[in-house]
């Protein structure tokens, strides 16, 4: 059956949840829990199941939630997402992402990241990323870096003063006004990683702002390996020698990579101290990686995959 939204005011009403899934595993029953306790949850959860084979698109599915047959080989991080929205069948105002390791931290974590459209110049919205139980001292600080206790708003103004950090953006828990959204060409299909940060900027650029609502809470982080850190700045590096346009019109981002190693060097002082001898070597780690990305257009495809976290992206 076609969903009609009901007739409420509430932004919950006129919104919908997607949820790009990969055999998320475990953590997969805590996340459907803590979906299920929202005080106001979205009209329509969408689940985007890359031909997980662990049992939770029927999990999904068991809670009434729709479930949309993606094939693995075919899985985008922008492409995926846009074609989600793009099968939607009635009058959505809000679409709201989440990955399927971000838990939501409150019962009113949605409502409150809804709250910043309450603004209609707020294109899109991310809220706050706290660090899971099992974090590392150095997952931990990332989190409490990049996600801060203070709400802001960005807009294309902002890029003098914060370069590229202006169209920081995170779709492990975001929501985008979808006239706006559709107003820039929605989601880029064809992007390794940065889907978020890619459409951030073009939001900005088309006199949209960037809300960061602190008040909204999920539990989410990673502890990668080294290997692993070394794949994820590689990619980010693919992205910027692809993406050229974006530090062409927001510049660099200055000396904020400085300022999260001195961060990063004060909370382990005084957090934990043995951690810091591997906070410079993944520090020294995820620079060789960004530069490698950056030589990718000049390296051997396989080489390229071989490097890359995404590598279906080099198929």
């Amino acid at each position: 059956m076609v969903p009609h939204p009901p007739h409420a005011a509430s932004p919950e009403s006129r919104a919908v949840l997607l949820v790009p899934i990969c055999n998320p595993g475990q953590a997969w029953g805590e996340f459907l829990s803590a979906l299920q306790q929202q005080d106001v949850p979205p009209h329509q959860v969408i689940v985007l199941d890359s031909e997980s084979t662990d049992g939770s698109a029927q999990a999904a599915q068991a809670l009434g939630y729709t479930v949309q047959p993606v094939q693995r080989s075919r899985f985008s991080h922008g492409g995926t997402r846009q074609a989600g929205i793009d099968q939607l069948s009635w009058g959505a105002e809000f679409a709201i992402f989440l990955t399927q390791d971000a838990i939501l931290a409150r019962p009113d974590a949605l409502h409150q990241l809804l709250k910043a459209f309450d603004d209609p110049q707020v294109a899109a919205t991310y809220g706050r990323q706290l660090p899971h139980a099992n974090a590392t001292p150095i997952a931990a600080h990332a989190r409490l870096f990049n996600y801060p206790a203070q709400s802001h708003t960005v807009t294309l103004q902002d890029k003098a003063a914060k370069g590229i950090k202006t169209c920081f953006l995170s779709n492990s828990f975001a929501a985008y006004r979808l006239s706006a959204l559709r107003e820039v060409g929605g989601f880029a299909p064809d992007l390794i990683l940065g889907e978020d940060m890619h459409l951030a900027a073009r939001l900005l650029m088309a006199g949209g702002a960037i809300r960061y609502q602190a008040s909204a809470h999920v539990y989410h982080s990673h502890n990668y390996a080294l290997r692993e850190e070394l794949a994820r700045y590689f990619d980010t590096g693919v992205l910027h020698a692809r993406q050229s346009w974006l530090m062409d019109t927001f510049g660099s981002a200055g000396n904020e990579g400085l300022k999260f190693m001195t961060s990063e060097m004060r909370h382990l002082w005084a957090q934990a101290p043995q951690h810091l001898p591997l906070a410079l070597l993944r520090n020294l780690v995820k620079a060789a990686g960004f530069k490698l990305g950056h030589w990718s257009p000049f390296m051997p495809r396989a080489i390229n995959q071989g490097l890359s976290m995404h590598k279906g992206y080099w198929a």
